[in-house]
């Protein structure tokens, strides 16, 4: 069953790009907090990640490997995932490195103390 998104299969798409790719772009972002590097590291990391598993679905699965479309997709998806991992590492960070300063506001953001 192809033509899904862009011709590939939905089972190749979920399990190589959102859970294999998806966690890879999470932990990435996450890494990128953690060493208070910037945002858009994180999401270079996911788009760099989208080439990864371009590649992949090509030499697996028989999939396109030059879909601009296809790749466009997965970078978003993969950028988005690396963002939101960062930012909530970022948030975990500040309040963890900086307690007196500042205080959980929800698992994205940070307030200062009364």
């Amino acid at each position: 069953m192809t033509g899904f998104l862009l011709g590939e299969d939905p089972l190749v798409f979920i399990v190589l790009t959102g859970c294999f790719g998806g966690g890879a772009a999470w932990l990435s972002g996450r890494a990128v907090a953690e060493t208070w590097r910037p945002a858009w590291m994180a999401a270079l990391s996911g788009a760099g990640l989208a080439l990864a598993t371009r590649f992949l679905t090509y030499g697996l699965f028989d999939g396109e490997l030059l879909s601009l479309a296809g790749y466009l997709r997965d970078a978003a998806l993969l950028a988005a995932l690396a963002l939101i991992a960062w930012r909530m590492r970022k948030a975990a960070k500040m309040v963890a490195q900086y307690p007196w300063l500042y205080r959980p506001a929800g698992p994205f953001a940070w307030r200062p103390r009364d």
